[in-house]
């Protein structure tokens, strides 16, 4: 298919192209770009070998890094030969396809009504009526960016876990693991920025997902520049606050510092667990997995107080907390949100948003297969049962070892 085929095809809603010629430009082409991998012999036994270890797998993260890096170059190439001043609505999907990985890289130009000469002068993750938002906060796009990792528990803190997990409270182990990968992700969108001589990353997302038989944590956002933010250029400030969010904020003269995340691992422990699971038998209040689940994520606030203190931030807004069961009796708590602070002279450059800046469109492609809340719901309660039947499942495994080392050599 030639760049000349879909000429008249764009990404963009009626919201977005309202809000377009609100800033003088006129919505473009949509731009896809692809990259199909494999992750082959070699490649498998290194990841293989990093999971054992645990930590970040590196030969995935580099592979998968590089598959998106590839689609987004292609999806680049096919926008210069539309033209047009820049790139918005950036995303990523990925499709697997048997043994192998699609990756795609898809975005619509932007073309200037005034300026007959065009280049791609920028690349934005936002959609149009968000880059609407970003400018009037005075951020300028310079740049989509993405960084991620691959990462695993591994032997050793399988095993260290496990141990510590016959006990109640935090799991060092897994806490030590899961912090340091997940701030590598963000750590290297920082990376890219600086790569485009930007001082903020904006509009962060954050995607955790099954890879290759690891987790990768993706993040993607916008590289931007803020006329006072010049002394960020070498640390960039980050934020996942919605571009809706930070026109609020800045309105009233608050700018982003960073994405501060706090991260804890429990464990429900055996004697807790066995009660945990005989009380849900019986019905009632399980106070012990309570005061558990209570302390896990205070733990997790805890933190992300801490790193907000530590860049001199006034507040944390827009806190979330992420829940995942690892399994036999293990939870991971993840509390996430931007360190803000207030600066003299800040604010927007209008008074107010149009309506069709915060319009959500609302789709009217529905497949009748999509997760139902109810399905959602099931999962959830899958979820709770094999945290709290963790540990019963844990002793059960004891007793059948012990009983099986006292045949062996003991009968």
């Amino acid at each position: 298919m030639t760049a000349s085929s879909h000429q008249k095809v764009t990404g963009f809603s009626g919201n977005e192209i309202f809000c377009l010629n609100s800033l003088g430009y006129e919505p473009g082409q949509l731009c896809l770009g692809n990259n199909v991998i494999a992750l082959g012999l070699a490649r498998g036994i290194g990841a293989g070998l990093s999971n054992l270890a645990g930590g970040e797998v590196e030969q995935i993260t580099h592979l998968v890094h590089q598959g998106r890096a590839h689609a987004f170059n292609r999806m680049i190439e096919e926008a210069r030969r539309y033209g047009g001043v820049g790139l918005a609505g950036v995303t990523f999907d990925m499709i697997s396809h048997g043994s192998n990985l699609e990756f795609i890289a898809t975005g619509s130009t932007i073309h200037q009504v005034s300026d007959r000469i065009e280049r791609i002068g920028f690349t934005t993750s936002a959609n149009a009526q968000q880059l609407y938002c970003q400018l009037d906060a005075g951020f300028t796009p310079r740049s989509f960016v993405f960084g991620n990792v691959a990462y695993s528990i591994g032997v050793g803190g399988s095993i260290g876990g496990a141990f510590r997990g016959l006990g109640r409270g935090e799991v060092s182990q897994y806490t030590e693991i899961f912090d340091r990968t997940r701030h590598l992700a963000l750590s290297r969108i920082k990376k890219a920025a600086r790569g485009v001589g930007a001082n903020a990353v904006i509009g962060i997302e954050t995607h955790i997902m099954p890879l290759l038989g690891t987790q990768e944590m993706m993040m993607t956002g916008t590289a931007s520049s803020h006329p006072l933010l010049i002394n960020y250029a070498d640390e960039p400030v980050t934020s996942d606050m919605t571009n809706e969010e930070l026109w609020n904020l800045v309105n009233i003269g608050y700018l982003p510092l960073e994405l501060v995340m706090g991260v804890s691992v429990y464990s429900l422990g055996l004697a807790s667990g066995i009660k945990s699971w005989a009380k849900s038998l019986a019905g009632g209040s399980v106070d012990t997995l309570s005061n558990l689940l209570y302390e896990a994520r205070e733990k997790a606030f805890e933190r992300i107080e801490q790193a907000a203190e530590r860049c001199g931030a006034d507040e944390v807004v827009g806190t979330k907390t992420r829940v995942y069961d690892l399994g036999g009796g293990l939870v991971e708590f993840m509390a996430i949100g931007t360190a803000v602070k207030r600066i003299r002279g800040v604010t927007t450059r209008t008074a107010g948003l149009p309506a069709q800046a915060i319009i959500v469109d609302r789709d009217t492609f529905v497949e009748s297969d999509n997760a139902s809340a109810t399905q959602v719901n099931t999962r959830q309660a899958a979820s709770a049962a094999r945290t709290q039947g963790g540990a019963f499942k844990l002793f059960i495994a004891i007793m059948f070892v012990v009983f099986w080392i006292y045949l062996m050599f003991f009968k």
